[in-house]
């Protein structure tokens, strides 16, 4: 598999974690009645954000592949 192959999964990875970030924070903020789980839920989704976030800088920092 070539270098701009992997990079392009681990952009769509960081997006499918964007996905999961956007709907549990949607389940937290309007579907979750219990506090404890709402807040689960919430750090779950921001840790999703964090981790797609980074994975974004690094995909866009490493620069263009030379093939």
């Amino acid at each position: 598999m070539s270098l701009a192959l992997m990079k392009m999964w681990f952009a769509l990875g960081a997006m499918g974690l964007m996905f999961i970030a956007v709907a549990a924070i949607y389940m937290s903020r309007y579907k979750c009645k219990n506090a404890f789980l709402k807040a689960g839920v919430s750090s779950l989704a921001y840790a999703c954000m964090l981790i797609s976030g980074l994975i974004v800088i690094i995909v866009v920092f490493s620069g263009p592949v030379n093939e």
